[in-house]
């Protein structure tokens, strides 16, 4: 099975300005994420999908494979699904480039399923204490016992509405995907519960496509703020 990792990395993001390129502790964030992605020997290639120059020339510099992509994509997987048609591969890893807390026991994590030919997207999830649940900034799953999900949201769930300590579960960002569900993706326009929670993974389970759900071998922390920048620098500082 020929498997290729991308990084989506883009500039705009307004809640940290050029966040793919501010240090953590003396690296930038997109090289943080290359490397703690490319140690998976399942991954055939590793590729920066940028549509700025100024990340393509960044990643060359520090010899990363780069690739250049259009400026029209609204998210990470049209992106990817860019990168797909340039280079066939079974199977196409979403490294998210936000999670510099990435490692090769993520990807293989995810690539673990692709066992079984019923599996067309897998994703990453691990427990979650109750006191984080209510954050509306962690994604929380719900599955299925065979471990398809069911939901995802930004709210608490399950409800614990008899006050009986649900196991709640954090959803980490990374997905696989087979070439043909990522051609679905694109196909399908975004749906309401996509647009309402703003969760693009719900697009497939609305439209009957599901995503199985991998454990998760260890927690990470996405940056999306100054503070998350922090949190993350310090991780890698008393690593």
């Amino acid at each position: 099975m020929k498997v290729i990792g991308v990084i989506p990395s883009r500039l705009a993001s307004t809640r940290l300005p050029r966040k793919p390129l501010v240090s953590i502790a003396g690296k930038s964030m997109v090289e943080r994420v290359y490397d703690g992605g490319r140690g998976s020997t399942r991954l055939s290639r590793l590729i920066v999908a940028t549509d700025a120059p100024e990340i393509y020339e960044h990643c060359r510099a520090r010899g990363m494979d780069v690739e250049m992509t259009s400026s029209d994509h609204v998210s990470g997987t049209d992106r990817i699904r860019e990168i797909a048609a340039r280079f066939p591969a079974d199977v196409y890893v979403n490294v998210q480039g936000d999670e510099p807390m990435v490692t090769a026991a993520h990807v293989d994590a995810l690539l673990s399923l692709f066992r079984s030919p019923e599996v067309a997207i897998s994703t990453l999830a691990l427990p979650l204490d109750a006191a984080a649940a209510g954050d509306p900034n962690t994604v929380k799953v719900v599955t299925r016992l065979d471990g398809r999900a069911l939901y995802f949201s930004r709210a608490a769930i399950p409800f614990d509405r008899d006050r009986s300590g649900p196991e709640y579960r954090k959803h980490l960002g990374f997905y696989a995907y087979r070439r043909d569900a990522l051609e679905r993706f694109a196909a399908l326009p975004a749906s309401p519960l996509e647009i309402a929670e703003r969760l693009e993974q719900l697009r497939f389970l609305e439209n009957g496509i599901d995503i199985h759900v991998a454990e998760s071998p260890s927690d990470t922390w996405s940056v999306d703020t100054a503070e998350d920048l922090t949190r993350v620098e310090r991780h890698f500082f008393e690593r």
